[in-house]
Formats: structure tokens, sequence, C-alpha cells
């Protein structure tokens, strides 16, 4: 039998989603499991969407579209773009990708060749890793721990950037951890990425309408306009508006970085779906009352979140001023046990909480922080005060006793 390519052998099943999987199965099974495993927004956009989709239906051509976008999604995205405080993109500055995965495989394909180094944070997205084992990219993270907040400092990454390293990728606000720099914070780095002129920056700036405390949402090429030149900042559709499924993502950047991204949209997707840009348009020039909602739905729940967890002895969770994920230290469990199972790091603890609690949560070693996880909180809010009375249930039930007895019975 002939032999599979090796890249194939690189790439590992999302984490996230096999916690979401095991969830659904339980589910299945009758169990009343709450899911704070998978980053879905929880809300569908507004009806105006809909309204665009089904006006569309009745004059559909059945053609392709364009590589690099239809001409109105385009014009909508630079209207976005400068909304967002991001001014002076044009048309020929942006490109569309089936969600914002494909943006960012597309994106380290171009910059990216065997063995370029790609230099990221910790804690991570799962894929930041995934995506440059596939492309066989030398891997350089930059641990930052609950001490400091989950964020990165100027030193560390001034120090990450002497080896000239061909990509530095950049998660603000963060996915797993919620947090947000502040604007002194974009701004210092910014004054780093200028004095290293031989790496390209990635954005990953997603969950940027989803912002809480008046912070504000900052980027580096704001501060330091000369890094417009070779930063690439992604977006998505995905989590502001409610529409994962759809599958929209979208990046702007200079010229000739964009340009090489439409042609291998023309080698891998050809083009985005007539019917989703139709959406895509619709949900960016209509109406932002649900995304501007949701925003402030999610900042009281967080609040609901960080206020449980931080009742637990021992539990520790830097405050997330974005996005819709908590990711507390919970090492306090770690040489525990519940119901006969010890806890010796954050997958027996996710696996025990899940099993025994019916609570599903993703553990942080998936995120390149295993003495945390993540919690997304994105559930009815009846189903989240649900599953914290139980997460807390768990740690009132951990037991030092059985600890010995567990690791005599497994030997």
């Amino acid at each position: 039998m002939p032999r599979l390519a090796t890249r194939t052998g690189r790439a590992k099943p999302s984490a996230i989603m096999v916690i979401a999987d095991k969830a659904k199965q339980l589910k299945a099974e009758g169990k009343d499991v709450v899911n704070f495993s998978i980053g879905v927004p929880n809300f569908l956009p507004g009806d105006h969407v809909y309204q665009a989709v089904r006006d569309w239906t009745s004059r559909d051509s059945g053609s392709y579209g364009t590589n690099r976008g239809a001409p109105a999604l385009l014009d909508a995205i630079v209207s976005h773009f400068k909304q967002s405080g991001l001014d002076g993109y044009t048309r020929n500055n942006v490109t569309v990708g089936i969600g914002a995965k494909q943006v960012l495989y597309n994106l380290c394909e171009a910059l990216l060749d065997e063995g370029d180094e790609i230099v990221f944070p910790s804690p991570y997205w799962t894929s930041y890793v995934d995506i440059a084992e596939i492309l066989g990219a030398r891997i350089t993270i930059l641990e930052c721990p609950p001490g400091q907040n989950y964020k990165l400092t100027p030193t560390q990454l001034d120090k990450a950037l002497a080896s000239n390293p061909k990509v530095f990728l950049f998660n603000n606000p963060s996915n797993p951890t919620g947090m947000v720099y502040t604007k002194d914070e974009i701004a210092a780095l910014a004054e780093v990425l200028a004095k290293h002129p031989e790496t390209w920056i990635i954005a990953d700036d997603i969950y940027n309408r989803l912002v809480f405390d008046g912070i504000g949402y900052h980027n580096v090429v704001q501060f330091k306009p000369e890094l417009r030149e070779r930063t690439f900042i992604m977006d998505s559709l995905s989590k502001t508006y409610g529409m994962p499924g759809w599958r929209v993502g979208f990046v702007a950047g200079p010229e000739a970085g964009i340009k090489g991204l439409v042609t291998l949209n023309s080698n891998h997707i050809t083009c985005l779906p007539e019917i989703t840009e139709v959406a895509a348009i619709a949900a960016l020039t209509g109406p932002q009352a649900i995304p501007s909602a949701k925003r402030d739905e999610f900042s009281k729940r967080r609040d609901d979140v960080v206020n449980a967890l931080l009742k637990i002895p021992g539990v520790k969770c830097p405050r997330p001023q974005g996005a819709f994920y908590a990711f507390p230290d919970i090492s306090v469990a770690f040489g525990k046990s519940h119901n006969g199972k010890l806890i010796e790091d954050d997958i027996d603890f996710c696996k025990a909480l899940l099993e025994d609690k019916f609570v599903a949560t993703v553990p942080g070693s998936a995120f390149g922080e295993p003495r945390s996880l993540r919690i997304s909180y994105t559930c009815a809010p009846e189903q989240l005060q649900k599953g914290l009375a139980r997460i807390q249930a768990f740690f009132a039930e951990l037991s030092d006793e059985q600890v010995e007895r567990v690791r005599a019975a497994g030997a």
C-alpha cells in the first residue's frame, strides 16, 4: 500500500473537538451535560441576514465568484476594519477565506517555508501549533503564565525576535484566556516589532468586537504605521455575528501579500459560496444591535464565571476582558482524587469532571498551559449557573485521603 505524505502524521485531532464529541455522546445517552468546551457564540444573526439570503435565492446565477471575494463584500470588509480604527485599506488590501482557520493556514503557507521559524505566546489557540507542524515550521513558544496575566512582555518579544524569525503570530483578545492587551501594552509591543523588520506579523484579532470594561481594541499598526507593510490582520464573522457555521474569515494586509493569498484561494477553495457572501455583506453592513448587546451580555457572564471560580479555595483566574472564555489555574486539584479517580494533571481533571459531573471543559495543555482549563461561557444563563455549581461541588468533593489507596490500586 502506498504511504501517506509525512505531513498527515504531523496533524493531530483538535483537542476541543474531542471533548465536544465526548460531551455529545454523553448527551445522546441521556446525561444532563453542561458544555463549556466549544466557542460557539450561542446566538444567531439578525433576521436581516436571513432576509438577504432569501432574496438572493430568487436571483442565484449558479456561477463561480471571485478568488478574492465579491466587490461588495470587500467594500464591507474595508469599512469594518475602518470602524475598528484600522483605516487606509482598500479592496486590494483584503481577501476572504472559509473561516479564520483557513485564512490562517493560507497565511502560514504563504509566509513560511519548511524550517522557517514562527513565534507565538502561550497560552495559544490549538491550531497554531498544528498548522505550523503540518507546514514543517520551527516553533518557538513564549510562555506567559498566570502570574503575568497570560500576557506577553516587550522584553520577552524583543529576545525572541533577535533570531529574526519569519513570523510572529499574536492573538488579541485571546483565545483561550480572554485577556486583552491595553493601549499602552500594544504600543510597547509595537515599539519592539518596529526594531525587527525581518519578521512578518500575523494579528489574530477575531474577537476584537468582544472587548469589555471600556478598555478598547488596539492593534500595533495604529502605533507604528510602518508595520502595516508586514502585518496581516485577521477577522471573522463567527464570534461577533453568531455565524460560525457560515465560515467567513477575512484578512487585511500589504497588497503583495494579499495577492499571494488570492492565488492560494484560487487553488484551495476557488471562492466563497455566493450565498455565504450575501449573508456576510448583510451582517457587516446591517444593524449592529445584536453584536453590541451580546458583548454586554458576555461581559455579565464573565463576572458570574470569575466570581464563582474565585470562591473555590486555591483556584486562580486572571480576570478576562474580552472574548467569552475564562482560563482558571486549577493546579490546586492535582495530587487529589475524586470518586476514586486520581487527578494528576489537567487532562485527568477534565476527564473526571465530565464523567462525574457531566461538565465539559478543555484541558489547558491543549493551549500550552497544563495548569489550567478553558471554560467557554456562551451557553444559556441557567446552564452556566448549573455548570459553575457543579464545578464548585467537584472541588469540594476532592479528597487527599484516597490518593495513596488510588495510587496503590493503580500499581
